[in-house]
């Protein structure tokens, strides 16, 4: 076997990248993280929230029974090895829009399924007295928020001090890849793992791959009312960072993909938090984003259809914070132990629109 100078080469920074670089550090890998700050991040304006139950019809999310417990125990073991906190349990609150979405809903709460991220608790409107709740509502629990940025420059310091991060600005024409291992720089890799989010994009080795990028807006707001630690959501989501200031979003567009804030986006917010919050509030920021989502809704994860020793850990879109420590896990045990990949986000499911 080739002799190299790190064991797995991982391109970009963002969550997926981060999840990924600590399953391999932890199963004794060599690795070297490339990353450059000064480019835009979806991981960086996410909120970070997680939520086992979604959408109108308050459907489970995909495989929560299994990536809620992973995720919890992977960021609460970081907290501890980077005495940091970043991890903020809440619940989410879901007003009832009418009395018919009242008796669907707590129908629905009788699935054994969705039981179980119910609370049992009497409604937590009264303390809510800031939300337009008229109807009720219902408390999803075993949800809450990742503070991104914090986790990303926490772990960058991490691999910085040990060094296995360099900041630098990739250019994948740079690449050169052999068959038995990849050359960067000077340096050797046994392989390399693509984890850019919306950047794949412009990566001929996976360029072909369906990417349906989505551009978000997020809002901070202040309000001189005291906040309680509730996530709200009803069409829209109210974090709460502190017990004044809370995020607002988010908003999903296609046209142009770009990472700019806009007004009519701010608008489009607004219009609808007006519908929600009872209490006067001021607009303090806007930022937005590019989700690296998929047509699917599913991850792209995998190894190149001709490289063996090219991979992509990409495509968690909007639940980036629940998916990427489960699958990182997943797609560590694959490329080392040759371990079964979900065939669900597995790219051998698009290696035809490779070949066409």
């Amino acid at each position: 076997m080739e002799q190299t100078d790190y064991d797995y080469l991982i391109v970009g920074q963002g969550i997926g990248g981060t999840a990924l670089a600590w399953h391999l550090h932890d199963l004794g890998k060599k690795i070297l993280i490339i990353g450059d700050s000064s480019l835009p991040s979806s991981s960086k304006v996410a909120a970070g929230i997680f939520n086992p139950l979604t959408g109108k019809k308050l459907v489970k999310t995909w495989l929560a029974d299994d990536l809620f417990p992973y995720a919890k125990t992977f960021y609460t073991s970081l907290e501890q090895r980077l005495d940091a906190r970043f991890v903020h349990e809440a619940s989410i609150y879901r007003p009832f829009r009418s009395i018919e979405e009242q008796n669907n809903y707590l129908a629905q709460t009788a699935d054994p399924g969705i039981a179980p991220y119910i609370s049992s608790k009497p409604n937590p409107a009264r303390e809510l007295h800031y939300v337009q709740a008229d109807f009720g509502g219902l408390e999803v629990v075993q949800s809450g928020w990742i503070d991104l940025p914090l986790l990303l420059e926490k772990s960058r310091e991490y691999f910085s001090d040990a060094g296995f991060y360099r900041e630098a600005l990739f250019n994948v024409e740079d690449l050169i890849v052999g068959p038995n291992s990849v050359s960067w720089q000077g340096s050797t890799f046994g392989m390399v793992v693509f984890s850019q989010g919306f950047m794949a994009l412009e990566n001929h080795f996976f360029n072909w791959l369906p990417f349906a990028p989505v551009k978000g807006q997020i809002l901070e707001i202040a309000t001189e009312d005291i906040l309680k630690p509730y996530i709200i959501n009803q069409g829209i989501f109210t974090l709460p960072l502190s017990e004044n200031r809370m995020k607002v979003g988010a908003t999903y567009s296609w046209d142009p993909l770009d990472w700019e804030a806009t007004q009519a986006a701010t608008d489009e917010l607004e219009a609808k938090l007006k519908g929600l919050l009872k209490v006067p509030y001021k607009l303090t920021g806007a930022t937005a984003g590019i989700r690296p989502s998929v047509k699917d809704r599913r991850p792209l994860i995998g190894i190149h259809p001709e490289f063996a020793n090219v991979g992509i850990f990409n495509g968690l879109g909007t639940k980036g914070v629940t998916l990427a420590p489960f699958f990182a896990g997943q797609f560590a045990g694959y490329i080392i132990n040759g371990k079964e990949l979900n065939p669900l986000v597995n790219i051998k499911r698009y290696f035809s629109l490779y070949f066409r």
